[in-house]
Formats: C-alpha cells, sequence, structure tokens
C-alpha cells in the first residue's frame, strides 16, 4: 500500500471526538474539493506491506491497560486502494476499532461489517457535488456516520435536504454537520461555527455539529495531527 503518514493524535471529528486515534493516511485522492485540507496526500507516500502497517500502528499504540484501541483509515480516499479491506481485517483481528473516512464516491459495501464506516456527502461549494454513490445508502448501518462538510447556506440547505429525503437520522448512528473551515493560507473563507449552529437550531434537525478539535489545539496547517 502507499501510506502517505501513519501517526497518534486526538480523534479531531465525528462521535469519538477527543479521543486517542492512531490514523493511517493513504495517498491519492481522485477528488478535488475547493476546502481539501490534505492536498499533500494526493500525491508521494511510501510503500508498506501490510505487515509493515500493523508493525507501525502497533508500536504508537502501545500494550496493555495504556493501549490507543482505536485506528483510523483515512487519505486522500482510501478506498482507491485494493488492499484497503485486507488492511481493516487485519486491524480488526488484532482487536482494534476500525474507522475509515471516505468521500463516498466509492462504494463502502466491500469492507468488513464490523467497520465504522464514516462517508461524506459533497455539498455543491466543493465543487464535487454529485459525486456520492446512492448505493451506500443501503451499505451503511446504524453504527456508521454521514457527515456534510458545509461552507455556505446553500450548502445547508442540500444537506437538510439530503439528510430528509433519505432518512439518514435513522438510518446510521449520527449525522454530522461540520463548517468548513477557513484555509490558513486565505485559499478560501469557511463557515462560522456559530452561525451553522444557528441554522440547526432554528430547524430542530437531527444532526450533530461537528468541529475540528485538532484545528482548535495545534496549528490548522499543522500536519501529522
Amino acid at each position: 500500500m502507499v501510506i502517505t503518514e501513519i501517526f497518534k493524535s486526538i480523534q479531531g471529528e465525528g462521535t469519538r471526538a477527543g479521543l486517542p486515534c492512531i490514523f493511517v493516511r493513504l495517498t491519492g485522492c481522485n477528488l478535488r474539493c475547493v476546502w481539501c485540507d490534505t492536498e499533500y496526500a494526493f500525491h508521494g507516500g511510501t510503500k508498506y506491506t501490510l505487515d509493515e502497517i500493523l508493525a507501525e500502528v502497533c508500536s504508537l499504540s502501545g500494550e496493555g491497560d495504556n493501549c490507543v484501541p482505536l485506528v483510523e483509515i483515512t487519505g486522500g480516499e482510501p478506498l482507491l486502494q485494493r488492499e484497503t479491506p485486507a488492511l481493516a481485517e487485519k486491524l480488526l483481528a488484532d482487536r482494534y476499532t476500525v474507522l475509515i473516512e471516505t468521500s463516498g464516491e466509492r462504494f463502502v459495501g466491500a469492507l468488513p461489517r464490523e467497520v465504522i464506516k464514516i462517508v461524506d456527502v459533497k455539498c455543491p461549494d466543493s465543487g464535487e457535488s454529485g459525486t456520492f454513490d446512492m448505493a451506500n445508502l443501503n451499505a451503511i448501518d446504524t453504527k456508521d456516520e454521514v457527515k456534510f462538510v458545509i461552507a455556505s447556506r446553500r450548502d445547508y440547505d442540500f444537506s437538510r435536504g439530503f439528510v430528509a429525503q433519505h432518512s439518514l437520522s435513522n438510518r446510521v448512528n449520527q449525522v454530522i454537520f461540520s463548517p468548513a473551515f477557513p484555509d490558513p493560507s486565505g485559499r478560501w473563507q469557511g463557515l462560522e461555527s456559530r452561525q451553522l449552529a444557528e441554522w440547526i437550531l432554528a430547524d430542530r434537525l437531527p444532526v450533530r455539529l461537528g468541529l475540528q478539535l485538532h484545528k482548535f489545539i495545534w496549528d490548522p496547517a499543522m500536519k501529522g495531527v
């Protein structure tokens, strides 16, 4: 597999935000979202065998009562690499809780059932709206999460409509609305979290406001966190 980085940090997003987590960031992505914050994972990377990845995860996780049991496979787009389901299987066999964060453009049904899938639905301002594989709606279940990164009122209205149309709150563990974080170099403005929170409250939506905790803890441009 081609890997951009393997590191230990605080889980910044989703229902496990705040928990220690080992991240395996795969190289390569076929989408180009306007607000992407991991462009450095598009190219390059280092080749690892599955056993080498497992050894690095084990080294970072530690042993015994103080081990880190949570691993997230991310990218880039992790489902572009055909070995990803096998990696997930091996991590599960080693008794890790395994998360996979994916753009939603690739079918998630080939992943092991025990994997917790965090599936994006791209909004209009991402520049990649319409890429979501609708077959994923039948491949996710009540342990999984669906995330919308929202950069504008247009994105919010799209997300609200998608959630209602497909009864997402009844399909998955959590629907997450996450405001696009402003780019440190000024390429995009982002959306204020207070504004998104007020929209959610006004419409009484059954969704979770998701903030990227790692960008408040460390410099937003920092890699490996």
